[in-house]
């Protein structure tokens, strides 16, 4: 009917922008569609498309979003933008430019080429990881690299864990449950996690008996303590601090020979697991392993991914009698180790058979001892690449590097590092910058610079941390 005279038109009614969103299925007929679908899976584009969608939904009802149809193509980008960022190994690779060799936070040790070589070819099936070859039958997981250890080390027996912490714990609920542990008060050492050693010995069902103070403790303070209830006598390195000054403390050899006077077993918690003499680069107050195996510790207790330079693991090494008690006790199985970190540990400790390729092949010894004019080459190859881009000014200055780890506390090793004024934002914000990129790189920042330290890069890693700073600057 025609509209009366004098009555103007209604205007047509708007379609709600809700209702020209496209669905799903219409979605996915786009072009697009099917390569996205081939590398990502069609069930998780269909999820991620659903989440893309309910997302325009939402701020279209909030009015902060465009009325117009959301076109399928940038639809598609956006969930496969999300969907490749959810499926991104949240355990990636990182770059570590922050000059700590040992990083608790980074992974700790760098495992050595022969390491992941070895993981990723003889784990590819199944594993002899409890089977006697020759034989057929069934035999200890960690047989061969206990081989190894007694072989490094010297000791009588071996036998390896999840992590030190659990070695302690199983160590003195094997060797000395429901009895007293004589410690020196100046070794009641808290790691990592707030974790504290009389509360691991409280777990393990021991009485601590503190001697000494913290600053001195003597061999007749331990001599005193000694009751008919006394199981273990316990030297514990300082790995994570050191006490300075008027200080005395009992050696390892002394401590033994205490021990047998008393027929009363030690163990020494070494913690960082040093095999071979740094005293060329500073460190001189790391005990080594065999010096503990030749003074007679009943057992010794160490880090995998410390010093080491292995896998996660705790290791313990002595006296065959004191390591069997360890070995057939419940917990053992509790704590024991995988496949995976015994391939990376045995390959790790073959190094040690041949000096010459243990400096070149082992990434933290290697790291440890590299030169300072070496360093500083480095880091101006570094730096020239950088002078002159826009947002940055580059110049090449001495610092220090650190050990890390809980280990070698206060050691400073020379070293020369590239450090990145950003003019365009604060360090703070190009520092994340840096760490958003993939890779990750994460450098430390002083006095309103970022500062890069080549001491902990990996081969081919300038390259890359080159790429993510000139990236970041044109942010």
């Amino acid at each position: 009917m025609p509209a009366m005279p004098g009555h103007p038109k209604k205007p047509a009614r708007k379609e709600s922008p809700l209702r020209q969103i496209p669905s799903v299925d219409q979605i996915l007929k786009h072009p697009a569609a099917v390569p996205l679908a081939g590398e990502l899976g069609r069930g998780p584009l269909v999820e991620a498309l659903r989440r893309v969608l309910q997302e325009h939904r939402d701020a279209l009802r909030a009015g902060s979003a465009a009325a117009a149809a959301p076109d399928p193509a940038a639809l598609l980008d956006r969930a496969a933008g999300r969907l490749r960022a959810d499926l991104r190994p949240r355990l990636g690779r990182a770059i570590n430019a922050m000059g700590v060799i040992l990083h608790t936070g980074l992974g700790r040790a760098v495992l050595a080429p022969a390491a992941l070589r070895a993981v990723a070819e003889e784990q590819r099936g199944y594993s002899l990881l409890e089977v006697d070859r020759a034989t057929g039958e069934r035999s200890l997981r960690e047989v061969h690299v206990a081989a190894l250890l007694r072989r490094v080390t010297g000791a009588e027996a071996t036998t390896v864990v999840n992590n030190n912490a659990g070695a302690t714990l199983l160590v003195l609920a094997a060797l000395a449950a429901g009895r007293e542990v004589i410690v020196s008060r100046g070794q009641l050492i808290e790691i990592g996690g707030s974790f504290r050693l009389p509360d691991v010995m409280r777990a393990s069902g021991v009485r601590l008996v503190e001697v000494g103070t913290t600053n001195k403790t003597h061999l007749h303070d331990y001599e005193r303590a000694i009751t008919p209830e006394t199981a273990l006598l316990m030297r514990v390195h300082s790995s994570n601090y050191r006490v300075v000054g008027f200080t005395a403390s009992v050696e390892i050899a002394d401590l033994v020979a205490l021990g047998r006077k008393h027929n009363i077993p030690v163990v020494d918690d070494i913690g960082s697991g040093a095999l071979v003499d740094l005293a060329s680069w500073g460190i001189t107050d790391e005990p080594r392993v065999q010096e503990s195996v030749k003074a007679g510790a009943d057992v010794i207790l160490f880090s995998g991914d410390k010093l080491l330079g292995g896998p996660q693991a705790g290791i313990l090494v002595g006296r065959a009698d004191a390591v069997g008690r360890i070995r057939k006790h419940p917990l053992f199985r509790a704590l024991r180790v995988d496949k995976l970190t015994l391939t990376a540990l045995e390959a790790t400790l073959k190094l040690f058979l041949d000096p010459d390729r243990l400096w070149r092949e082992h990434p933290t010894l290697r790291m440890i001892a590299r030169p300072k004019p070496e360093l500083e080459a480095e880091a101006r190859r570094i730096a020239d690449r950088l002078r002159g881009r826009a947002g940055l000014d580059v110049e090449v200055v001495d610092d220090a590097s650190e050990v890390g780890g809980g280990s070698v506390p206060g050691l400073r090793l020379p070293t020369s590092v590239v450090a990145v004024r950003p003019t365009a934002c604060s360090a703070d914000a190009l520092a994340a910058r840096l760490r958003a990129n993939i890779p990750p790189v994460f450098a430390r920042i002083s006095r309103d610079r970022v500062l890069l330290d080549p001491r902990t890069l990996q081969e081919g890693e300038a390259d890359e941390v080159v790429a993510a700073l000139e990236k970041a600057a044109g942010t």
